[in-house]
């Protein structure tokens, strides 16, 4: 008997932020696959019987390999069990779903993907800080503030001549490690260095920080890297927040 995967979206953090389907898949599920990130209020809706299997990553510590992932996935589904491979934000979006999709299907194992609501647009929205907005930004982009491919400079991975041209939003996933190294190269690219900026930590949780300030300024106040969730948020609509200052910290 074989088993199915459902890849779920967890969302930015607070449980009503799930979807029906996604609680629907996680109230029937007997082993939860999950990661470092997903606040206990979800947490706490994962039946009381079901196996839980923590296989969270951080920042330069992946204690669980992205391999040896796959092989749990594949090996709890041939057991004949409903599998939820519970994820932060959505799968699909800096998650690595795609990954695992591919290792469950070339397995044979059937697999679903439930989305989920991405920190981009949930701690943003949480933040007041619309992504689009006319007259200010006409595109979003999300990127990846600690990029994969750590044998190519980081100054060479992103376009920053296009990031830093204006009417655009730019949204750093895990992006206050490398703040200064952003800045500086959207700067050096012509961004104005009084862009509205900001920096959401714990986002739409109940211990959600916002600090919203002219690039140049939040330099100056950023929290130190540490491990908890951060977004950084660089365009002209962080200006539209209600957190948004134009003095110093």
């Amino acid at each position: 008997m074989s088993g199915r995967v459902a890849l779920v979206g967890a969302g930015p953090g607070a449980a009503d932020l799930l979807s029906l389907r996604a609680l629907r898949r996680i109230e029937v599920a007997e082993v939860v696959v999950h990661d470092r990130l997903i606040d206990a209020e979800v947490m706490a809706l994962i039946p009381a019987a079901a196996e839980r299997i923590d296989v969270g990553k951080a920042a330069g510590r992946h204690a669980v390999p992205q391999a040896q992932i796959h092989d749990i996935l594949i090996a709890q589904a041939r057991l004949g069990r409903r599998v939820v491979r519970l994820k932060g934000g959505d799968p699909f979006v800096f998650g690595r779903g795609g990954e695992e999709v591919l290792a469950l299907q070339a397995a044979g194992v059937a697999v679903e993907v439930v989305p989920g609501i991405t920190a981009a647009s949930g701690c943003a929205a949480a933040a007041g800080i619309p992504l689009t907005h006319r007259g200010l930004a006409t595109s979003c982009v999300f990127l990846s503030g600690h990029l994969a491919d750590q044998a190519t400079p980081f100054e060479q991975q992103l376009d920053w001549v296009a990031l830093a041209k204006p009417a655009q939003t730019r949204v750093f996933y895990m992006g206050i490690e490398r703040l200064a190294a952003i800045a500086a190269h959207l700067m050096a690219h012509g961004l104005p260095p009084d862009t509205p900026a900001a920096i959401v930590q714990d986002g739409t949780r109940s211990g959600q920080r916002v600090l919203a300030l002219p690039l140049n300024v939040l330099l100056g106040c950023a929290p130190a890297y540490g491990p908890r969730p951060g977004l950084l948020i660089i365009g002209e609509t962080v200006g539209l927040s209600g957190f948004f200052r134009r003095g110093e910290c």
